[in-house]
């Protein structure tokens, strides 16, 4: 989203994966939200700061921070298999 200065982004949350980031990414662009992805992946050490930190980082708005925590949260319960 290109008329938001990028200063008034800040760090909402860490993705855990492609699939994660790219759910995110289709919710939050139908709801006009806001927001930047940034992936950890440098193809200098192939992968290997997403190991260690998450697959990524999601930047929004802080004014839409609830909305998009709600959003992850429910992806990520939808995505946890039921306990046995």
């Amino acid at each position: 989203m290109t008329h938001y200065i990028t200063k008034e982004f800040v760090k909402i949350a860490t993705l855990e994966s492609l699939v994660e980031a790219q759910v995110m990414e289709s919710i939050l662009t139908d709801q006009h939200v806001p927001h930047r992805i940034r992936s950890f992946h440098d193809t200098a050490y192939d992968g290997l700061f997403q190991l260690q930190k998450g697959w990524g980082d999601l930047y929004a708005p802080a004014s839409y921070e609830s909305e998009i925590i709600e959003i992850l949260t429910g992806i990520r319960t939808q995505s946890t298999p039921p306990e046995p």
